[in-house]
């Protein structure tokens, strides 16, 4: 695949994938709004129902106090009332003017008693009426009456009249007897007789009427302190009962607002600042005739918490499939870069076996054309030396082809260590003796530094072997020139340490990332001077892992590598 289609389908998967993220934002964030609208109107429900139940109380406790402390208001309260039926009857009088004479000789005029003067005066009535009683109880009728004067104090009123009607009863007698001794004024008068049953409804629609003024004086209490109007601990415990209805458990603040702004806290804890800014208030007492603006307000610390805990199902489901998917995106971008690679690293491998298998069989087929001109044949000289070459590079693609069967059997752990007791410093000398030709034939130098306290480990010898050969292998074939290999090994614990320092060609942080990897060789450029098929680094690591050691790397581009590793001394 090239890289302009790995590259698209990149950007579409991207685009793919922030498009969906962009959606389930959206979504969610849609979903949180709707929650947190929610939740405020059930708090404000929950406080306009406490309000409510507040007020209603109130009004219900004015009308139990005032039946409570009246039991006669309890027998005639809900019975009704039925129309009082007054008997009004007229007749006519005569009004006499006494002379001076005469005045001596008539009975003297009737007073009022201290008793029902000290009554007109509690209720306000000018002592002035009373000069002429004949206007004040003709004025004094049964309905103004009962509006003036509590039921018993009707009964004092009423014998006032009578006996200033018995005073105008003797007047008449009188003027009857002696016609001629006064001056008489016909005069038409009206007389109203209350029975003793249209008393008693008098006395019970005053009683209504006292109940029903009481009540109003303490419904337009909306003056008062509103603190002195409610009870915290039962406005506490009603709005409690209103949010456990509605499914809110959280702790909340609460407290009540004044009509001068003023907090008094319900609540035990009580954060004020955060309570101005951030509570739901609702207004106590809205229905008083004079209110004023109180308010009781709440404010939810855990309100976040408690919308997140109604949403968190389809919260942690997208973010579930999202995780998902985008894991998906990254893993399928890694799998078409590591299929990228893999294949440049097979067509590399490719080419290198070809190449390596080109040059032995070449050698051979030149050799095989030598030995059939019949005059190079002849000569023995010259058939031992074509032979000898034939065998050489058969040898060599035995070999080539035994590295390709072992990295298979690499691959499938196809392999059992044969444990023996390994001289490490005697086994590095060897590879070093076996190698010192070559470095020497390129001018350069090596050297082995042994700082081990005991020379014996246990490890598999032949792998061992390859292993140390396959290091300083690399250490001359990536050194263009005078190899400078140093060698050192040294105790680590219950490890030891071998290190292999080359002044080669070095390498990058990513070449170091992936030279482990099987069929992967450092790039050289375009010239093909370093022999191999990228086996031999993948080969070690297996092999030290095998022996339950490590191996780590240290280069710099253009300043050489150490590798660097690590084998306990017992398996």
């Amino acid at each position: 695949m090239s890289q302009t289609k790995i590259t698209l389908i990149v950007i579409l998967m991207s685009i793919a994938s922030f498009g969906l993220m962009g959606f389930q934002y959206y979504w969610v964030r849609n979903a949180i709004n709707i929650n947190e609208e929610r939740f405020d109107q059930n708090v404000l429900s929950a406080l306009t129902r406490t309000v409510e139940t507040l007020e209603k109380g109130e009004a219900s406790n004015v009308v139990l106090n005032t039946i409570v402390q009246n039991s006669a208001l309890q027998d005639s309260l809900f019975e009704p009332i039925d129309p009082i039926e007054l008997n009004v009857r007229q007749r006519q009088v005569i009004s006499t003017r006494a002379s001076m004479m005469d005045s001596l000789n008539l009975t003297t005029g009737p007073t009022l008693s201290p008793t029902f003067r000290r009554l007109l005066q509690t209720r306000g009535i000018d002592d002035r009426i009373l000069d002429d009683l004949q206007d004040f109880f003709r004025n004094m009728t049964p309905e103004v009456a009962s509006g003036i004067f509590a039921p018993d104090e009707m009964e004092i009123l009423l014998k006032e009249k009578e006996r200033y009607l018995e005073y105008l009863s003797d007047i008449e007698e009188r003027a009857m007897n002696n016609p001629q001794s006064l001056p008489t004024q016909p005069e038409l008068i009206s007389e109203i007789n209350i029975s003793s049953d249209a008393l008693d409804k008098i006395r019970k629609a005053n009683m209504k009427i006292d109940f029903l003024n009481a009540a109003w004086n303490e419904v337009a209490a909306g003056q008062m302190a509103i603190m002195d109007r409610i009870e915290p601990s039962e406005v506490q415990l009603l709005f409690q009962n209103e949010l456990r209805q509605r499914g809110i458990k959280e702790e909340y603040e609460l407290g009540v607002v004044n009509f001068e702004g003023n907090i008094f806290a319900i609540s035990e804890e009580f954060d004020t600042l955060s309570f101005i800014n951030n509570g739901v208030q609702a207004k106590l007492f809205p229905s008083d005739v004079i209110a004023k603006d109180n308010f009781l307000k709440v404010y939810f610390p855990s309100k976040n918490y408690h919308v997140l805990r109604q949403v968190w199902l389809p919260i942690g489901s997208s973010v579930l499939f999202i995780g998902v998917i985008i894991f998906c995106f990254i893993y399928a971008i890694k799998v078409i870069l590591r299929q990228k690679a893999l294949s440049q690293i097979k067509n590399d491998f490719i080419n290198n076996m070809t190449h390596e298998f080109k040059t032995p069989l070449a050698t051979v087929s030149l050799a095989v054309e030598a030995l059939q001109d019949p005059d190079l044949s002849a000569e023995s000289k010259f058939r031992d030396r074509y032979l000898g070459v034939i065998k050489d590079e058969n040898k060599r693609l035995v070999s080539q082809v035994e590295n390709v069967l072992q990295a298979a059997a690499l691959d499938k752990k196809d392999f059992k260590l044969k444990i023996d007791t390994v001289n490490i410093p005697d086994l590095i000398n060897e590879s070093l003796q076996h190698i010192s030709l070559q470095i020497e034939q390129k001018g350069g130098v090596y050297q082995f530094i042994n700082k081990l306290s005991e020379p014996w480990i246990q490890g598999d010898l032949f792998h061992l072997t390859h292993i140390f050969n396959n290091m300083l292998d690399n250490a001359i074939k990536y050194t263009p020139e005078k190899p400078n290999i140093e060698v050192t090994a040294k105790d680590d614990g219950n490890f030891i340490a071998i290190s292999f320092k080359d002044n080669g060609i070095g390498m990058s942080k990513d070449a170091q990332r992936k030279i482990f990897d099987k069929f992967y060789r450092v790039p050289t450029g375009n010239v093909h001077d370093v022999k191999g098929f990228g086996l031999g680094l993948s080969y070690v690591k297996t092999m030290l892992e095998a022996h339950n050691g490590t191996i780590s790397v240290k280069s710099d581009v253009g300043k050489g590598s150490t590798f660097t590793i690590h084998l306990p001394k017992k398996q």
